[in-house]
């Protein structure tokens, strides 16, 4: 075996000819040379703690142990988190830091029983709790004094909020809320720390009072005692069970006896219960949006995280992987010098960038949002939650295809668990359908296109990222295709507009054959998420084209060159994927998409001697990657046997079975 210090050659070969400093491609994503040196601090003081290693691989653990384990590095890395906030006193960032899918998920690889504690409990006291509550809930929150989840799904109802079934009734002579689950399916399913480590719990629940239901609004409940952890009394709580990734979430079920909680449980920043029951409505039911918004905007930068792994691992794999002798009596080729492989690659590396420039503009429009909330404007709230739909859906999609794609990269070899893609791809698949399902995400996007469709067929102002729909009353032919990025662009513009065009006429036409709206909608809804997503495309590829010319300015000509030759690829590959929808809805001639075809493949040529210095400026380390074929090294086969020798089956020379079943069986004797 090769020195554990040595780098593949090929590999190394690779790095030697990168035309641009990884370093400067680092600071840029980090946003700066400053972050850059915070972050590597950061994963210096969690790894040297050493709460990643672990003496058997968690694959060969039992469901119980996992969860033990989880919650011991858990505790371990919020542990040192807390101290770091101690001694620089920098708010949230090094929790969102942790959160975010790099180095939480070094340590915790298989999901943390207290994510929801950090990204759903305490920003819903933040932005649903009055001033008083906040005063005692955060404080607590923060110390770990209680340990907090959030439960909304219901094992009924989930993206559905006002489906869900149960019920808190408030009873004036007692001052109380009662909550109930009056049936199977109005248990809570599915909270992550519900299950085993939560003691508190933000419940939302259909609120009673007067005898009239006032819809959902979210109560506190204490769902185990503080000292002895047992449940409360009327608690009915456990753990829902295996599933295919984020095992170590422990998610839970809740079910509720007529549990008694205080009247001040209640969040009431927005809407209120006073002491003779009576019901203060909220200025707007939109409020109640922040934190699944919020929630949002972090899925889609974890989902860079996501992506950004699963191509580190693959394209160096396909550096070090020689295979195939397509020319005789030469060296079998290293599988990135195939373009199959590096259309399968490059548009992943691409999309890393794509969806972090637009996760950061995403969550630059949240803050402006949020704060014009605090001050009363709710104007932009709509566009917010369309943009944070779309993009929640699409990027989930995405990064779900582009894992396992990255995993087919890295052929059998990346079926091993130790590649780490496996147990990637039920992280990211998971959340296509966690915080809103994706096909009813983009229905709920759906909904806003129409109602811009027919602002802008009044001759009404749009929104900033609607505006392209004021132009589409002109004809396909108009204006002419132009074959340029700029082009593409205008071109998705096109079919996003005409496929929410043809969406309002097929819902105005099947009105007036005498069916209901709501009917009309059902039957146009597969158009209608096809419009969706044609809008959020749209968004994607103008955002990451003006996103970019902003953060290389300042960059040297050679990171300016390789960062605009990412963005032409990333164009080009979805204008060659959504070529039937150009050629339906826009002058796109069989001449332009040739010249496509032969654009695309020259930048993957271009391309090519960059693709390791390119994830290398990801700057994953190896304990983050957790992967025998994507290390820094290139040891693919020495990591590969090393991690085959962890096997417990491999401790001894026989197994216990052979003695047992397979000898008496052989000899007839079983």
């Amino acid at each position: 075996m090769a020195p554990a210090n040595k780098v593949n050659a090929d590999l190394q070969r690779e790095r030697e000819k990168c035309t641009f400093n990884t370093t400067e491609l680092t600071n840029l994503i980090d946003g700066g040379a400053d972050k850059t040196e915070e972050r590597k601090k950061r994963e210096d003081m969690a790894l040297k703690e050493g709460i990643h290693i672990e003496e058997v691989p968690a694959e060969y653990l039992s469901h119980k142990e996992n969860y033990e384990l989880a919650v011991k590095k858990a505790c371990l890395l919020f542990k040192m988190i807390r101290k770091l906030q101690e001694e620089e006193n920098t708010g949230m960032e090094n929790y969102m830091a942790v959160l975010g899918g790099t180095l939480g998920s070094a340590i915790l690889r298989d999901g943390s029983p207290l994510t929801l504690h950090y990204v759903m409990f305490i920003p819903t006291l933040m932005g649903q709790a009055t001033v008083e509550q906040q005063a005692y809930w955060i404080g607590r929150a923060f110390n770990l004094d209680v340990v907090g989840t959030y439960a909304q799904t219901e094992l009924g109802h989930g993206t559905f909020v006002r489906g869900l079934e149960t019920t808190a009734t408030y009873d004036p002579a007692t001052k109380e809320f009662v909550l109930h689950s009056p049936t199977l399916t109005s248990y809570k399913w599915w909270p992550g720390g519900l299950a085993h480590t939560a003691n508190y719990c933000i419940v939302m629940a259909q609120l009673y009072t007067k005898g009239k239901c006032h819809g959902i609004h979210p109560f506190i409940v204490q769902l185990r005692d503080e000292e002895t952890h047992m449940p409360m009394p009327g608690i009915k709580v456990g753990e829902i069970g295996a599933k295919l990734g984020m095992n170590g979430t422990n998610n839970g079920f809740l079910g509720f006896e007529h549990v008694r909680i205080p009247r001040e449980h209640m969040l009431m920043k927005n809407s209120k219960v006073l002491e003779d029951g009576t019901y203060v409505n909220a200025p707007s039911s939109k409020l109640t949006y922040g934190t699944m918004m919020f929630v949002r905007v972090v899925i889609v930068q974890d989902m860079c995280t996501y992506m950004a792994k699963a191509v580190t691992i693959a394209t160096r794999y396909s550096a070090v992987r020689r295979q195939s002798q397509p020319k005789p009596d030469e060296p079998e080729p290293q599988i990135i010098d195939y373009v199959t492989q590096q259309h399968k690659l490059f548009v992943g590396i691409a999309s890393v960038h794509a969806f972090r420039l637009s996760a950061q503009w995403l969550w630059t429009m949240y803050n402006n949002v949020t704060a014009e909330l605090e001050a009363g404007d709710l104007d932009r709230l709509p566009e917010l939650h369309a943009l944070a739909c779309c993009l929640k859906a699409v990027s989930t999609a995405d990064a779900a295809e582009c894992v396992e794609r990255c995993r087919l990269a890295c052929g059998g070899h990346g079926y091993m668990l130790s590649s780490n893609l496996p147990l990637m791809y039920g992280l990211v698949t998971a959340a296509c359908t966690y915080e809103g399902e994706n096909t009813v995400l983009l229905l709920q996007t759906a909904r806003y296109l129409v109602k811009a469709w027919q602002q802008a067929a009044g001759g009404n102002a749009l929104t900033p990222t609607v505006s392209y729909l004021a132009n589409s009353a002109v004809g396909r032919r108009h204006p002419p295709w132009d074959n340029t990025i700029e082009g593409i662009i205008l071109g998705f513009q096109r079919v996003a507009a005409s496929k929410i065009s043809l969406c309002v006429e097929n819902i105005e036409r099947r009105q007036k054959s005498g069916m209901s709206y709501e009917d009309a909608w059902n039957m146009t809804s597969v158009q209608l998420t096809s419009a969706s997503e044609a809008h959020c495309r749209a968004i994607l590829l103008s955002c990451y084209l003006e996103e970019t010319l902003k953060s290389v300015k300042e960059a040297s000509p050679a990171l300016r060159e390789v960062m605009m030759q990412l963005v032409d690829l990333y164009i080009v590959y979805w204008a060659l994927r959504c070529v039937g929808d150009l050629l339906r809805f826009t002058s796109i001639s069989e001449r332009d998409i040739a010249q496509l075809q032969s654009w695309y493949e020259s930048l993957l040529t271009q391309l090519r001697p960059n693709a390791v210095g390119l994830v290398d400026a990801f700057d994953l380390r190896d304990e983050i990657l957790h992967s025998t074929l994507g290390a820094y090294d290139g040891r693919v086969y020495e990591r590969l046997m090393e991690e085959a020798m962890k096997s417990p089956l491999n401790k001894e020379p026989v197994n216990q079975s052979f003695h047992k079943y397979l000898k008496p069986f052989m000899q007839g004797k079983l």
